[in-house]
Formats: structure tokens, C-alpha cells, sequence
């Protein structure tokens, strides 16, 4: 279906959201940390979505989509902590606790995005 770059300082919660991403049938690239999602954006692999996981500092997430979006031109997904404020820089942000939460969320984001491609 689609790739999908996940970001997170936290490995379980990588492996964990990788899991839940290839069960809805996406490609998934998970990377650790701050610079290995810019390494992989810079690598040249198209990718479909950014995710942002909720143990990244609201401020390395902003930095990290300034930083991507002129290299991965694809939308971003901001899961956010509790009371955390919704990022402007990033397409969607949604609350993290709910599992089901995300795959609403990527599902709705893709069909969105289809429909935008289309019409383009």
C-alpha cells in the first residue's frame, strides 16, 4: 500500500507501531532518534507519510519536519503527548493513548491524499 517513515526515541514503541502499520498492509521504516529520520530522508526512498511518535519533544518534532519537508515531500502525522499542543507544521497530530486512534488517523490521511492526487 503505502511506505511510511515512523520516527520515535523509544525502540519498543517503534517495533510496536511497525507492527500495528504492516497489519494494515503499509511498508514500514522505523528509525530511532533525531538524525536517522533525516538520513533517511535523505536517502532518496520516497516516502508516503511521516510519523512522529509521542516521545519526541514537541521542539525536535518541529525541527524535524523544517528539516524533512524540503527533502520527503510527504504529509506529516504528529502523535502528541497528553496535553501537548497540536503542531501547525504537521498535516494531523492526534492524541497518542489509542492505537486505534493512529490507524484512523493514517487510513484517513491516505484517503485524503488519493483524493488530493487525483484532482491534481
Amino acid at each position: 500500500m503505502a511506505h511510511i517513515l515512523s520516527v520515535s526515541y523509544k525502540p519498543t514503541l517503534l517495533m510496536t507501531r511497525e507492527l500495528l502499520l504492516q497489519q494494515m498492509g503499509h511498508t514500514v521504516t522505523s528509525v530511532e532518534g533525531f538524525a536517522r529520520a533525516f538520513a533517511a530522508c535523505e536517502s532518496g526512498t520516497k516516502f508516503d507519510l511521516l510519523i512522529l511518535g509521542h516521545s519526541i519533544p514537541y521542539d525536535d518534532k518541529v525541527a524535524i519536519i523544517a528539516k524533512v519537508k524540503n527533502t520527503c515531500e510527504c504529509p506529516v502525522l504528529a502523535l502528541l503527548r497528553p496535553n501537548e499542543s497540536p503542531l501547525p507544521s504537521a498535516e494531523r497530530s492526534i492524541d497518542s493513548s489509542e492505537p486505534k486512534a493512529l490507524m484512523d488517523a493514517v487510513c484517513e490521511m491516505f484517503q485524503l491524499h488519493l483524493v488530493h492526487r487525483k484532482r491534481a
